[in-house]
């Protein structure tokens, strides 16, 4: 097996959204697991394999375009599962579009199965979500922006 053929297998994996796949052949064995939240590619690597490149990068939720002063990000202050509602059936806290005010209830981190609410640090109007609902965050990752402009104005 070369890269070529690895290259192929990756695109192939990639072509048909397979989260994950494995190929075995005359004692080389190859096994490539995709995360469902990013899109990214994870090489697994055992004794006589090929190491894969890493290949991906997460698609944002919105599209990049220059934020103006006014937009504020709301970061994650822990590692932790990223949640827009305290339960699976439950409305989300905040939609784009909402009015939300200071302290107001933006989100869950579940860190170690405790859910920590994490809330607004400002008023203002929710811009966009920069994570996905049930995507692992970090410490610092961006989660929410909000536009404080309307509430300036006021």
């Amino acid at each position: 097996m070369n890269n070529e053929d690895i290259r192929e297998i990756l695109e192939l994996v990639r072509e048909h959204n397979l989260l994950s796949f494995e190929f075995e052949r005359d004692g080389a064995r190859l096994r490539i697991q995709r995360s469902p939240f990013q899109g990214s590619f994870q090489s697994v690597s055992e004794p006589g394999e090929v190491p894969l490149p890493r290949s991906g990068t997460p698609a944002p939720l919105s599209p990049q375009l220059p934020r103006p002063e006014t937009v504020r990000i709301i970061t994650s202050p822990i590692v932790g599962t990223f949640y827009r509602s305290s339960s699976p059936d439950a409305a989300p806290y905040v939609e784009i579009g909402s009015s939300v005010t200071k302290g107001q209830i933006l989100c869950i981190i579940e860190a170690m199965k405790l859910m920590n609410e994490i809330e607004s640090e400002v008023e203002g109007t929710v811009r966009a979500f920069l994570v996905e609902n049930g995507q692992p965050v970090e410490y610092g990752t961006p989660l929410i922006e909000i536009d404080t402009k309307a509430e300036e104005a006021s």
